[in-house]
């Protein structure tokens, strides 16, 4: 099945090429002795940096793909869906 580009799609690669990067250095840092405190702030950096990108890319298919697939059902069946599109904001 072939997905279409979302305009959401090239930040998110650039988000997760610059996490790549950052934990590449995290690893250097492992290697090089660093402290514990300073390897859990990075790795936090880097986590936060993906699951930035995750919700970024899940929020762009639920808005278009779900948003799209939605206008041919019933209003009752859209207003249920723009709830859940909705509701997905505090995950």
């Amino acid at each position: 099945m072939l997905e279409t580009l979302h305009s959401t799609h090239p930040a998110i690669v650039k988000r997760l090429k610059r996490a790549e990067g950052h934990l590449r250095s995290v690893v250097a840092m492992i290697e090089g002795g660093r402290p514990c405190l300073e390897l859990a702030q990075q790795l936090h950096a880097v986590e936060k940096a993906i699951c930035q990108a995750k919700k970024t890319l899940i929020r762009d298919h639920l808005d278009h793909c779900l948003g799209d697939a939605a206008k041919a059902l019933p209003a009752g069946q859209q207003r249920s869906i723009a709830e859940f599109k909705e509701i997905t904001k505090y995950l």
